[in-house]
């Protein structure tokens, strides 16, 4: 089967939702797809003092503010659903979230698993665990940044079922494009690194983020890389199919082969 995916990155600014909004619809003109997968904290920019700082950037997942409202109606002129890193506002909690919203509205939520650095002083530990949504009969997983670094996060989302793992970033470590080869050759998936660019200062940190935005297949072949500093979008056809095929040969399956028993120190550590 065909299915049609595009990867997005840009420069979000922080404390600045509407012109974020803007650099999306801009970047989305004229694009059609099934799966439009955008950066980590697209809405509100990345470095923030304190949590109340980051809080009226920060919405709800029901899809009533202003940047999920705006990706409802971007997803309805993309015909396809769009995957978003956002900041998300649970009462008084702040979690790094992604969210998968269709023409209707929101219909996955995803919460950061695994925080890096200074997060850790803004968000909550994300408490949603690692589950799929079905698209157009095609099995979506998300995770977020940091979360690569941990192989069970793409096993998990793998052994759930996923063909596509959407993987919104701000990634400022030189590692994770080179590492999503092997999260997808491990568990043959379909990853979507969507990363942002530009550089963020506040006080004493600077941080400078890698763009470089990757699609990988199952086989592990880079079928697309981004530039390091440039805005762009870039759109290919797929087939889903190809990531519901465990086998490495006639002998070995990736996923029969596996002998949890002898896991043990996977257990409840």
């Amino acid at each position: 089967m065909s299915f049609k995916i595009a990867v997005l990155q840009f420069m979000p600014l922080r404390k600045n939702v509407q012109r974020n909004i803007c650099e999306i619809e801009k970047l989305l003109e004229g694009v059609k797809a099934d799966l439009v997968v955008l950066p980590e904290l697209s809405n509100s920019g990345y470095l923030y003092e304190t949590s109340i700082d980051l809080e009226p950037y920060s919405e709800n997942q029901t899809g009533e503010g202003s940047f999920l409202r705006a990706l409802i109606a971007q997803a309805k002129k993309t015909r396809g659903i769009i995957v978003s890193g956002y900041a998300e506002k649970d009462g008084d909690q702040l979690f790094n979230s992604a969210v998968a919203i269709s023409s209707e509205g929101p219909i996955a939520n995803y919460r950061k698993t695994h925080l890096y650095d200074r997060e850790k002083n803004l968000f909550h530990s994300g408490n949603t665990g690692f589950s799929t949504f079905r698209y157009k009969d095609v099995n979506i997983g998300m995770m977020i940044c940091f979360d690569w670094i941990f192989p069970e996060a793409c096993r998990s989302l793998a052994l759930a079922g996923a063909q596509i793992i959407a993987h919104p970033a701000n990634l400022v470590l030189p590692y994770c494009q080179n590492a999503m080869i092997t999260r997808s050759i491990e568990n043959k998936v379909f990853t979507i690194t969507a990363n942002r660019i530009g550089k963020e200062d506040l006080g004493s940190t600077r941080l400078t983020f890698t763009g470089v935005s990757q699609i990988t297949d199952p086989s592990g072949e880079i079928r697309y890389r981004g530039p390091e500093n440039k805005a762009t979008v870039h759109i290919m056809d797929i087939n889903p199919d190809d990531a519901l095929k465990k086998n490495i040969n006639s002998r070995n399956d990736l996923f029969d082969d596996r002998r949890p028993g002898l896991y043990r120190f996977l257990k409840n550590k």
